[in-house]
């Protein structure tokens, strides 16, 4: 979701403005006629904002024109919500024509009307939409600003769709920064779970479209996979998918599984060059070339490279022609042409200069844009003919002077008091809340706190995961007490920031046994993926940690890991000393798969593997024979 690849954010966006833009074209002549019938002055402005919306994608100068008129008649008869609509549908016609100045000024006139009725959903719109204007501006602190503003009012009304917009534009602006990739995640996963409950297939593929990019640039290629694979299916016969098959094939071209990389870029330029989309035809062919060139195939690299040129030179794509001409100069530099080589060498040069200029200009820009809003702000406001909400204004002004000078003695006054003690309650309520979450899930926890109970809960499908460490004995003769609990403590805080990543709920541990699950407190249907993905890290850790050791003569633990997948009854046992665990046949096969497992290999019964084994390699080892269960199937997860 970089700043040249913006649609999910401006479509997102605009997309719940103009919804049913296509069935009001259809409709274009049976508004006009409607006009020319004698009906009530506020039915002729709901027309007026009907056909103006009917234009947005068409001709939106006449959509401007019409919402004008709109206005008008809506000022004369002072229907402010029909007022709030034509400010909004001058401000879409404005935004198509890329006229952000003007967008932005009569979005803020239509939260004026919004907020003076009471359209706290009609506000929380105009400032998404002013968002996605400042990322376009390359002003990130203003975009995010806003669409913080917009997700907390979303949140106020209980708005889904406009909660879950939200959280996708707030991930795209600190997508756009190396330093809050992973901020970025924390609020693609919450626009995720929220759109499996709206169960919409754009918003899913939107979403794990968004995770895989995340973690594919978190460099967690195991997961990226798991979301693009969702997305690749959400996606399916629609206009965004080649922008998931590109991802996918940068990954497998990462995993140097060249046959996949190379099978996905050219599906995805396929789609693309029948749907006629430029950019991800570019893009697609560059990651085809980089595809072959990591591959050692030089000539259909350079083939590629040289094709993507002719899409990319003519639209002026400056970054996929910048990867271009550093590719091209890399393979002929490869094949001892150095003549080519140079050439493209001084031609990247010469991009990297113009990029750079670019982005100079652009931050002049936004600088200039801010400016030129401001003065074009204060020019309506002192021509803003609108005598009411003037009035309005005036009289809110005066309010807040006299409460001002009236209050402020008595402000004085207790100030002090009542700040340390609302400082020290504050910071109480802080600790006690961040105990409680330490021991329980944020939703059970908030239930307790509510309710003073937490019910127990059936769980139809999660996976439960086990962790034991073999020569634990052994470590602990050696070791004294407080090394031994420092070791302890060093291999599961890392197992808790593993789990953490991977959205999995720590269970407990037992001594030198390690417990989770995913799935739950709420249900996802990612769990199995979660939780193999989170074993394969933990037993790399293991090994990692072991050879660190042995290199310091230091006693190690290896792992054993296990998983199984079921159902399990989850709650909170006790009245004193809370703790949130599961129960159930689930529980007692996923420990039995740990037993049964071997030394750094991650052992996961058969109905995980059915989970599982189109996004994992596993190896079957038969029916293995558990205590207490009598044989089940196993397999090992090789990656």
């Amino acid at each position: 979701m970089t700043r040249e690849n913006c649609r999910f954010i401006i479509v997102l966006v605009i997309f719940f403005c103009s919804l049913f833009t296509n069935s009001f074209a259809n409709e274009t002549d049976s508004l006009k006629k409607l006009l020319t019938s004698k009906i009530a002055d506020s039915t002729r402005v709901n027309i007026l904002n009907a056909l103006s919306k009917s234009y947005f994608n068409i001709k939106p100068d006449t959509s401007v024109i019409i919402a004008m008129a709109s206005k008008t008649l809506a000022e004369r008869i002072n229907y402010k919500s029909g007022l709030a609509l034509a400010f909004k549908n001058m401000g879409i016609g404005y935004y198509y024509q890329g006229k952000y100045k003007e967008a932005i000024i009569t979005w803020q006139q239509a939260i004026a009307v919004y907020k003076l009725i009471g359209d706290t959903k009609g506000v929380a719109n105009m400032m998404s939409n002013q968002g996605a204007i400042y990322f376009n501006e390359g002003d990130d602190p203003k975009s995010l600003e806003l669409h913080l503003q917009s997700l907390k009012m979303s949140e106020q009304i209980n708005d889904t769709l406009r909660i879950l917009t939200s959280l996708t534009n707030i991930g795209a602006v600190y997508l756009n920064k190396e330093a809050t990739y992973k901020k970025a995640l924390e609020y693609f996963l919450r626009s995720y779970k929220l759109s499996l409950t709206i169960n919409d297939q754009y918003s899913i593929g939107t979403a794990t479209a968004n995770l895989g990019e995340t973690y594919y640039k978190l460099g967690d290629d195991s997961t990226a996979l798991i979301y693009l694979y969702q997305s690749e299916k959400a996606y399916q016969g629609n206009e965004n998918l080649p922008y998931t098959l590109n991802y996918m094939g940068r990954v497998f071209t990462r995993q140097k599984d060249y046959v996949k990389a190379i099978k996905f870029h050219t599906e995805a330029y396929q789609i693309s060059k029948n749907l006629d989309i430029l950019l991800d035809q570019t893009q697609s062919l560059v990651g085809l070339a980089q595809a072959h060139y990591s591959n050692g195939e030089i000539e259909a690299a350079i083939k590629a490279y040289k094709q993507s040129l002719e899409v990319a030179i003519p639209m002026n794509f400056r970054t996929e022609i910048k990867e271009v001409y550093e590719g091209l100069s890399v393979a002929f530099s490869k094949q001892s042409d150095f003549s080519n080589a140079f050439k493209y060498q001084n031609l990247l040069l010469a991009i990297k200069d113009t990029i750079y200029n670019s982005n100079t200009d652009k931050k002049l820009g936004t600088l200039q844009f801010t400016f030129d809003l401001e003065k074009k702000e204060s020019q309506i406001s002192l021509l803003n003919k609108d005598k009411e909400l003037q009035e309005q204004e005036i009289k809110r002004q005066k309010l807040v002077t006299y409460g001002f000078i009236g209050g402020f003695s008595i402000v004085l006054l207790f100030a002090g008091i009542f700040l340390k003690q609302r400082i020290r309650i504050g910071k109480e309520k802080k600790r006690s809340d961040e105990l409680l979450l330490n021991i329980l899930p944020a939703e059970t926890a908030e239930e307790l706190k509510a309710t003073g109970t937490a019910k127990t809960k059936r769980m139809e499908m999660v996976s439960v995961l086990f962790t034991d460490f073999k020569n634990f004995t052994q470590a602990s003769e050696i070791l004294t007490p407080e090394e031994l609990v420092a070791e302890i403590n060093h291999c599961y805080s890392e197992f808790d920031r593993i789990i953490t990543r991977h959205g999995i709920e720590k269970i407990k541990t037992i001594g030198d046994a390690y417990m989770c699950a995913g799935g739950l407190p709420v249900a996802n249907i990612t769990h199995p993926f979660d939780v193999v993905a989170a074993g394969l890290e933990m037993v790399k850790f293991i090994e990692e940690n072991k050879k660190e050791r042995e290199q310091k003569g230091q006693p190690f633990f290896e792992l054993r890991l296990g998983i199984h997948s079921g159902p399990v009854v989850a709650g909170i046992v006790g009245i004193k000393k809370f703790a949130y665990d599961i129960w159930g046949d689930t529980v007692n096969t996923a420990s039995r798969m740990e037993s049964s497992g071997q030394v750094g290999k991650v052992n996961i019964s058969g109905t995980t593997y059915e989970l599982v084994k189109n996004k994992f390699t596993c190896v079957h080892r038969g029916k293995i024979e558990a205590k207490n269960k009598g044989f089940i199937d196993m397999y090992f997860v090789e990656g």
